[in-house]
């Protein structure tokens, strides 16, 4: 089975939301929706990469229904066991689309990443997430710049960050600086993907597409 995290430490929804959201305050770089939908395809993705689903034929099948030791990721699976009936993986990305952006900032918050802020205005509270440092939030998208770069292919997760970052239409934040090279070799890794990966991140492409 493949490795779980891309960069060390972060699961592949956590970098996809600093590289969507790589701002000093916060704001998000892409539509609500667009952002929503990369984040519910990276949530889905974590999972396969845990070896608790397989993607085939547009339908998502837990195969190990044991619990992953991250909180949110234990949370969507129980999600999907509880709701057999539905196997379309546009369906699940438009539900976890929902919540996702929330879900994924509140990990990000309990691991230090992020600081939870709330503002109070007249009858309505508004909640944003601000980088506690600027430089975890900008690594993301230069160390996927750095591995576009280099001659040997990136491992799996970061091969499926990539196609969910190029989906979703963030790919000018890893991009802005790159060679042809790097260009190249990100148009040709989402192919080479394992097929249930592969077809995760082409149902994400066009979840947004519809969506945006």
């Amino acid at each position: 089975m493949w490795t779980h995290r891309v960069g060390g430490s972060l699961l592949i929804a956590d970098e996809f939301f600093l590289i969507a959201h790589n701002d000093s305050r916060g704001k998000a770089k892409l539509h609500p929706a667009a952002t929503g939908l990369g984040l519910a395809g990276a949530l889905l993705g974590e999972l396969v990469l845990f070896g608790h689903l397989t993607v085939a034929d547009g339908r998502v099948t837990v195969i190990d229904r044991r619990p992953p030791a991250d909180a949110l990721a234990h949370t969507v699976l129980d999600q999907l066991i509880g709701e057999p009936q539905h196997q379309e993986i546009r369906t699940w990305l438009a539900f976890l689309a929902q919540s996702s952006t929330t879900s994924v900032a509140e990990r990000l918050a309990r691991a230090g990443v992020l600081r939870r802020q709330e503002t109070r205005r007249l009858l309505r509270t508004s909640i944003s997430y601000l980088p506690i440092d600027l430089n975890a939030v900008a690594w993301p998208a230069t160390r996927l710049r750095a591995l576009l770069e280099r001659p040997e292919p990136p491992a799996v997760p970061d091969a499926v960050l990539l196609g969910l970052v190029a989906a979703a239409g963030l790919g000018r934040e890893v991009l802005w600086s790159a060679t042809p090279r790097a260009h190249h070799r990100l148009g040709v890794l989402v192919p080479a993907l394992p097929p249930p990966l592969r077809e995760l991140v082409a149902h994400t492409e066009a979840a947004v597409g519809a969506a945006v």
